[in-house]
């Protein structure tokens, strides 16, 4: 999907497939929505079948908010490692939206080392939407 321009923010949300970052992508649709800002979904993929990779955060992003409001977001995948890419990603953009942790193994951790790493090398805010499930 080719991206639409707005005099708004300019918001990357980090997708991974997880709950935590389906809640971060409905927290960003929503702020897009309110500054009238451009939403684009980023995905780091670092395996060999990237078309795969782009399928799934097109399903991803309809089931986090909607076949309506997934036709407004912009969808990108790289290949890379994912804080890597989400800072790439956010060097202009006037916001980055990750979720408190991702597919990771640490559960009981309150921020995953994706958003740590976001949040500590990024030139823009960062927002870590914690889900009400953790």
């Amino acid at each position: 999907m080719s991206e639409v321009q707005h005099p708004g923010q300019r918001i990357v949300a980090g997708v991974d497939g997880s709950e935590s970052s389906q809640e971060a992508l409905r927290w960003a649709a929503r702020q897009a929505d309110l500054t009238g800002g451009a939403l684009k979904a980023v995905m780091a993929w670092d395996r060999p079948k990237i078309d795969l990779a782009r399928q799934e955060l097109a399903v991803t992003v309809e089931k986090a908010v909607g076949a309506e409001q997934a036709a407004r977001i912009s969808t990108v995948v790289e290949y890379g490692t994912p804080a890597g890419v989400l800072l790439q990603a956010a060097e202009e953009a006037s916001l980055l939206v990750v979720g408190s942790r991702g597919q990771g193994g640490f559960n009981r951790m309150l921020l995953g080392s994706v958003g740590h790493q976001c949040t500590l090398y990024a030139h823009c805010p960062v927002v870590v939407v914690r889900g009400s499930k953790h």
